[in-house]
C-alpha cells in the first residue's frame, strides 16, 4: 500500500508537469486578447475612497504640523495644549527647519541608491544581488554596535536581533540562491529591454520624493513639538504607517503597470511585433490609476507583511529537524499563514493588469493556476522577493544612518532615532520603488509560465528548459517528502500497535 501511494504521487507530480508543459502546444495568437481589448470595470471602490480620503486628510495635517514651527516657534499656539515646563525647556529652539535637512538628505541618498541599483543591475545584476545579501547581516550588526555605543539599547537589541534573523534566514536558503539568481537575472533582461519600464519607475520615485517633501515637512514639525516624548513617538508612528500604505500604493501601480507591459511582451513575441497594440504603456498606466486603483489599494494593506512573515516561517520551519512540539507549532502559523496567502499575494497584480479583476479574486485565481500546474513549488522555492526586500532594506539603513549620523553631530538626545528611524522608512519606500520593476517582471514570468509555457519558451528556450527542470526535481523531492511522512506514521502506529497498553 505504501509503494502504490509512493506510485501515485509520483504520477500526480509527473502529472501536473505533463499539463503544464502541454499547454505551451497551444497557439499564442488565441491569448493575445488576455491583455487586450477586454471590458474593465471598476473594483475595490471603497478602499479607494479610504485611501484617497486618508491622503488629503494627512496632506491637510502635515501642512499643520509642519507650519506650527516653520519659522516661527508655536505659530498656531498648540503649545497651550501639548507642552510642559521641562518639556518645553529641552526643545524650546527646536523649528521645523531645523530637522527637515536631515529628512531631505536621507530622501535623496535613497533617491541616489534606487537609481544607482536600477542602473547597476542591467550590467552587474549578479553581483549586485550576491553583495545585497551578504552585505546586509554585517551592515546590521554594525549599527547596533553603534547603537549600544550610543546607549540606545531598544534599537541596538532589535538591529543586533535583525542581524542574527537576516543570518539564520540566508543559511536556510542559501541552497536556492542558485536558482533565485538565474530567475532575477531573467527579469532584469526582460526589464532593460523595456526602456519605458525604467522611465516608469524613475517617474514614480520621482512623485514619491514630492510627497516626503511634505511628509518630512510635518514630521519635522512633529520632532521639533514640544509634544511629550511619548506622544511625539505616537504621532511619528501613525505618520510611518501612513508613509508605508503610500509607498506600498505606489509599488504596486508600478507592478501593475510593469507586469501588465511585460505580459504584452511576451504574448506577442517581442517589443516590436506588429501584432503589439499602440502606447501599451499608457493603457496600462491608464488602467493602473482609474479602474484597478482600488484593487491596489486594498492589496497594499496586507501583502507586504503577509510576504514578509511567511518568508520567515517558511525558512525557520526548514530548520526545526525533529522537534515535534516546536514543529507542531510552526506548522499551525505555517498554515494559517498559507490561508493568507491565497487571499493576499503580489500576483495579484498580475491578474489585475492583464484581466482587470478585483484583488481578492486575482489573488484566488493566481494561487490556484499555480496549484493546477505544479508552479506553486518553484515560486515556494524562489527566495528573489526577500533578496529584493534585502537590497530594500540595506537602502533604507544607509538612508536612516546618513541621516541619523547628521542629527547626533547637531543633538545628542531622543531626536536622533526619531529622525533615524524615519529617515530609514523613506530610504526603503524609494529604494523599493525601484526594485518593483524586477519584482514585477520575475511575478509575470511565473504567471506566463503557469498560464502557457510556450510564452516563455518563445522568449527564452535555454531558461523554459532550466525552469522546467527546476520544476521537475521541486515536485520529485515534495513527493519524496510525502513517502517519507506516511512511512513515518506508518511505523509509528505499528509500534503502538505491538506495544501492550
Amino acid at each position: 500500500m505504501n509503494d502504490s501511494h509512493s506510485s501515485s504521487s509520483d504520477s500526480a507530480s509527473m502529472a501536473a508537469i505533463d499539463q503544464n508543459v502541454g499547454r505551451s502546444r497551444r497557439s499564442g495568437s488565441g491569448d493575445q486578447t488576455l491583455a487586450t481589448d477586454i471590458p474593465r470595470h471598476w473594483h475595490d471602490i471603497f478602499w479607494l475612497g479610504v485611501f484617497l480620503f486618508h491622503l488629503m486628510g494627512l496632506a491637510l495635517a502635515l501642512a499643520v504640523l509642519g507650519l506650527n514651527r516653520f519659522k516661527k516657534s508655536d505659530r498656531f499656539n498648540f503649545d497651550r495644549y501639548t507642552s510642559n515646563t521641562t518639556v518645553t525647556v529641552e526643545n524650546g529652539h527646536g523649528l521645523t527647519e531645523d530637522y527637515w535637512p536631515m529628512y531631505g538628505l536621507g530622501g535623496g541618498v535613497g533617491t541616489l541608491l534606487g537609481w544607482a541599483w536600477l542602473l547597476l543591475l542591467g550590467s552587474q545584476a549578479n553581483h549586485m544581488m550576491k553583495i545585497s545579501v551578504h552585505i546586509l547581516t554585517t551592515y546590521l550588526a554594525v549599527v547596533s554596535v553603534l547603537c549600544f555605543w550610543s546607549e540606545q539599547i531598544f534599537w541596538g537589541v532589535t538591529f543586533a536581533t535583525g542581524a542574527a534573523l537576516q543570518f539564520l534566514y540566508v543559511i536556510s536558503v542559501i541552497d536556492r540562491l542558485p536558482f533565485t539568481m538565474l530567475v532575477l537575472q531573467k527579469a532584469v533582461k526582460m526589464v532593460w529591454s523595456l526602456p519605458e519600464v525604467m522611465r516608469v519607475s524613475y517617474a514614480f520615485m520621482l512623485v514619491m520624493l514630492l510627497w516626503m517633501g511634505l511628509w518630512s515637512f510635518g514630521a519635522a514639525g512633529v520632532v521639533a513639538s514640544t509634544i511629550n516624548l511619548n506622544g511625539r513617538w505616537w504621532l511619528l508612528v501613525v505618520l510611518s504607517l501612513s508613509l508605508f500604505w503610500t509607498g506600498a500604493v505606489l509599488c504596486n501601480t508600478v507592478h501593475v503597470i510593469v507586469s501588465g507591459m511585460v505580459f504584452l511582451v511576451l504574448i506577442h513575441g517581442g517589443r516590436e511585433a506588429a501584432s503589439m497594440p499602440a502606447n501599451p504603456l499608457m493603457k496600462s498606466l491608464r488602467y493602473s490609476v482609474t479602474k484597478s486603483f482600488g484593487s491596489i489599494c486594498y492589496g497594499s494593506l496586507f501583502t507586504a507583511a503577509i510576504r514578509t512573515l511567511r518568508w520567515e516561517i517558511r525558512g525557520l520551519r526548514s530548520k526545526i529537524g525533529k522537534n515535534e512540539c516546536l514543529l507542531c507549532c510552526v506548522d499551525f502559523l505555517f498554515h494559517l499563514v498559507e490561508t493568507l496567502v491565497r487571499f493576499f499575494n503580489k500576483y495579484a497584480y498580475v491578474q489585475i493588469a492583464v484581466h482587470g479583476k478585483s484583488f481578492n479574486r486575482s489573488a484566488r485565481d493566481a494561487w490556484e493556476l499555480f496549484q493546477s500546474t505544479g508552479v506553486e513549488a518553484l515560486v515556494a522555492y524562489d527566495c528573489s522577493g526577500a533578496v529584493l526586500l534585502m537590497v530594500t532594506l540595506l537602502g533604507g539603513l544607509i538612508s536612516g544612518t546618513c541621516s541619523g549620523v547628521w542629527t547626533h553631530i547637531k543633538w545628542n538626545d531622543d531626536r536622533v532615532t526619531m529622525v533615524g528611524s524615519t529617515a530609514m522608512l523613506m530610504g526603503m519606500v524609494l529604494v523599493g520603488l525601484a526594485m518593483v520593476a524586477v519584482e514585477s517582471a520575475v511575478t509575470s514570468i511565473y504567471i506566463c509560465y503557469a498560464e502557457d509555457p510556450l510564452l516563455i519558451h518563445r522568449w527564452d528556450a535555454e531558461f523554459f528548459n532550466q525552469l522546467s527542470e527546476a520544476l521537475h526535481q521541486r515536485l520529485q523531492h515534495r513527493s519524496s517528502r510525502v513517502r517519507e511522512v506516511l512511512t513515518h506514521n506508518r511505523f509509528n502506529a505499528g509500534v503502538q500497535e505491538t506495544v501492550p497498553v
